[in-house]
């Protein structure tokens, strides 16, 4: 089986406080793009496979998707049969792009169609969070509200669809050193996330974009000077509205027009690594 494994973006990011787990309790809007990892499944007689094509990415019980096929076998006591999975990566590695939960998402929702194991949506999400925060929002996929530590989930109406440049300086940001530096009590710009979730009601686009916010932001925007380089140069390319994902150093742009966000990918070639034009994409796995 072949699945595509789509990256995210966070249109909001709200930090409420700080749980006695160690976690952090947040409110964001999260969306799909069209930027995707493709991976490759096959039964084999046992054991796990995991093949990239990224010579730096493990392939072994250190990899999220090694350890999602590892939780479906050992939830559904699966002992009878493996499985080979080969990733290619696509998404930028580390970027704030929930590019490795994307990938333990597609795992579970490949097996559980593969093994015929008849899991519905709420139990594959279930058994995602165990993996990480992220992964239960991107078995869900379109466009959420996330809430708890990211796993409590509200499905809403898609977002319009538009132009998204995604910008990813050379450098990889690890959320835990984020996070580690954040001092909530200190907060003092929040995202209006009840407004952005009435313009996606009203399917405004311009509302949506111009009220974009991360509180995460401010923190690696501090270490990393390029965050804010990548959004003057989006904003001064004709981009409706700019923020950082995740936790860094990936930056987006929406767009109203293509050669606006192509006037934006010419001048962020000499300050950006990665770099790619993708719409929103609007359909969650469940209907595919």
């Amino acid at each position: 089986m072949e699945i595509k494994s789509r990256a995210k973006i966070n249109i909001t990011l709200d930090v409420l406080n700080k749980r006695e787990d160690g976690y952090h309790n947040v409110k964001m809007i999260m969306q799909t793009v069209d930027l995707y990892d493709v991976l490759h499944l096959e039964k084999i007689e046992n054991g796990i496979e995991i093949k990239t094509n990224l010579p730096y990415l493990p392939i072994d019980e250190k990899n999220i998707a090694y350890k999602a096929a590892q939780l479906f076998f050992n939830t559904l006591d699966i002992n009878d049969a493996g499985i080979k999975i080969n990733i290619q990566k696509n998404i930028p590695v580390a970027a704030g792009l929930a590019g490795g939960s994307t990938n333990a998402a597609a795992v579970l929702i490949a097996m559980n169609k593969m093994f015929k194991t008849s899991l519905n949506t709420d139990q594959l999400m279930q058994m995602g969070k165990k993996l990480g925060a992220d992964v239960p929002y991107c078995i869900l996929g379109g466009t959420a509200l996330a809430e708890g530590i990211g796993d409590i989930l509200t499905l809403l109406p898609p977002m319009p669809t538009a132009i998204v440049v995604l910008a990813k300086p050379p450098i990889s940001v690890s959320t835990a050193h984020i996070y580690g530096k954040l001092k909530v009590e200190n907060i003092t710009m929040r995202p209006d996330t009840e407004a952005i979730i009435n313009a996606i009601y009203n399917q405004d686009i311009i509302a949506i974009a111009r009220g974009m916010y991360n509180v995460l932001e401010a923190v690696t925007a501090k270490e990393y000077r390029v965050i804010n380089r990548i959004k003057n140069i989006m904003l001064g390319s004709g981009a409706l509205g700019s923020i950082m994902s995740g936790s860094g150093p990936t930056v987006f742009g929406i767009f109203e027009h293509e050669v606006s966000a192509r006037k934006a990918v010419n001048k962020l070639r000499t300050i950006a690594s990665d770099i790619f034009v993708v719409n929103t994409y609007n359909s969650n796995y469940g209907e595919r």
